[in-house]
C-alpha cells in the first residue's frame, strides 16, 4: 500500500506531529510511506521520503497540483491529512487523483450541521481516524456522518524510544515533583494548573514540592507572570521545548494533564509507561485509560480546589503514589503498542478502499 501523510504545521512540535511520526515509522516497515510537510524543522524528523509543499491555504491550487503529481507518480492509495488546513487540500487532491483521503482527528471537537462541515468531513473524506471513543461519539452526533466512516485507533507507544530516552540523567529539582509536558496554549490549562498548585502550597507552605513545565508557546510569558504574581515563581520551573522530555517524566512523581479540550494525550500515556502517577481532567479520552483511584486521578477542568486536594493527597501518601504508578504503568503496557496501532491502521485503510470500490 502507498500512503502519503500530510502535516501543514507552520511551527512547533506537538502530539499531532508525534503521532504522525510514529505512524509513518510503523507503517513504513511493510508499505511505501511518504510525508508532505511545510516546516523543515518538522520534516527533518521524519525518516521517510518527503515532499516540502507550500500549504498556503485550505484551497491552494499550487499545493493541490503538487499533491496530484505525487499521487500519480507514486501511485498513492491513501492520503492521511493531520491538520485542519490539510483536510480540504487532501480531499480535493484525492478526488481528482483517484485516491482516498482518511483524516486524522486527535481532539474532541463537535462538527456543525453546515454545508462547509459536511463538505469537509463527509464529501471530501473517505474515513476519519480518532484516538478516543469520546471523539467518535462527538462526531457521530452529526446525523449525516456514517458510523462506519469513523474508526477509533489508539495511539501507539514507541517503547524503544521511551526506554532509551528515559536513561538520560535528569536532576530532580524537588523531592516531590509534578510535571506537565506540551505546547503552551490556552486549551492546555496551564494557568489552571499553576493556580491549583498555588492553592496546594498555601495549604502546605513548607512542602518540599515543585512543578516542572516542559513546552513552549505564546502563553509562556503570561504563565511565568502568573507564577510570579502568585508568589510561587521559585516553585515553578519552565524548561522550554524538550526534544526528549522522557527523563523529566521518568524523574517526576506525578504527571498532570490539565487540558480543557484534548484527544488522548501522547504525553499522558507515555508518563504512565514511565512510572508517573497520572492526574488528568476529564477531557477527551482520559477516562478511557484512567480509572479514578485505581491507576490515577480524574478531576473536572477548572476546579482548583479539587486539583489542589488531589496534589495534597498524593504528596502526603507515598504508598498511594507507588500503588497508582505501578498500576498505571501496567495498563499502559497492556493497552498501547506500535504493533497494534499499525495493524489497526492497515485494517481501516483496507476497509476504506474496499468500501470505496
Amino acid at each position: 500500500m502507498n500512503i502519503l501523510f500530510l502535516n501543514s504545521a507552520k511551527r512547533g512540535w506537538g502530539g499531532n506531529e508525534k503521532w504522525t511520526r510514529m505512524a509513518t515509522i510503523a507503517l513504513s516497515q511493510k508499505n511505501r510511506v511518504f510525508f508532505a510537510y511545510r516546516d523543515h524543522l518538522i520534516g527533518e524528523r521524519f525518516p521517510v521520503q518527503k515532499f516540502r509543499l507550500p500549504f498556503l491555504a485550505e484551497i491552494d491550487p499550487i499545493t493541490i497540483a503538487k499533491l496530484m503529481a505525487i499521487i500519480r507518480k507514486e501511485k498513492i492509495d491513501i492520503l492521511v491529512p493531520t491538520k485542519r488546513k490539510d483536510y480540504v487540500l487532501a480531499g480535493i487532491a484525492a478526488k481528482l487523483g483517484g485516491a482516498s483521503s482518511i483524516m486524522r482527528l486527535g481532539i474532541d471537537r463537535p462538527i456543525k450541521n453546515t454545508f462547509v462541515h459536511r463538505l469537509v468531513y463527509d464529501w471530501l473524506t473517505d474515513g476519519i481516524i480518532v484516538n478516543a471513543e469520546k471523539i467518535r461519539n462527538t462526531l457521530l452526533q452529526a446525523p449525516w456522518l456514517p458510523t462506519k466512516k469513523v474508526r477509533v485507533i489508539y495511539n501507539g507507544l514507541d517503547r524503544e524510544e521511551l526506554d532509551n530516552g528515559a536513561r538520560q540523567p535528569w536532576p530532580k529539582p524537588f523531592p516531590f515533583t509534578l510535571s506537565a509536558v506540551g505546547s503552551l496554549t490556552p486549551r492546555k490549562g496551564y494557568d489552571y494548573l499553576i493556580r491549583s498548585f498555588a492553592t496546594f502550597l498555601s495549604q502546605a507552605p513548607n512542602a518540599e514540592a515543585g512543578l516542572v513545565i516542559a513546552g513552549d508557546g505564546l502563553e509562556r510569558h503570561p504563565l511565568e507572570s502568573l507564577a510570579r504574581k502568585l508568589g510561587i515563581a521559585d516553585r515553578v520551573r519552565f524548561e522550554g521545548f524538550q526534544v526528549n522530555p522522557y527523563p523529566i517524566m521518568k524523574g517526576s512523581d506525578v504527571f498532570v494533564s490539565a487540558s480543557q479540550s484534548e484527544g488522548l494525550s501522547n504525553a499522558l500515556i507515555e508518563s504512565m509507561y514511565l512510572g508517573c502517577v497520572p492526574v488528568s481532567t476529564r477531557s477527551g479520552g482520559a477516562d478511557e485509560i484512567i480509572r479514578n483511584g485505581e491507576n490515577g486521578i480524574l478531576l473536572n477542568y477548572g476546579d482548583e480546589s479539587q486539583m489542589a486536594a488531589a496534589i495534597m493527597q498524593l504528596y502526603r501518601n507515598p504508598d498511594l503514589r507507588e500503588t497508582l504508578a505501578l498500576q498505571a504503568e501496567k495498563n499502559a503496557r497492556e493497552q498501547f503498542s506500535m504493533a497494534e496501532m499499525e495493524r489497526s491502521l492497515i485494517e481501516f485503510f483496507t476497509d476504506t478502499l474496499s468500501n470505496k470500490k
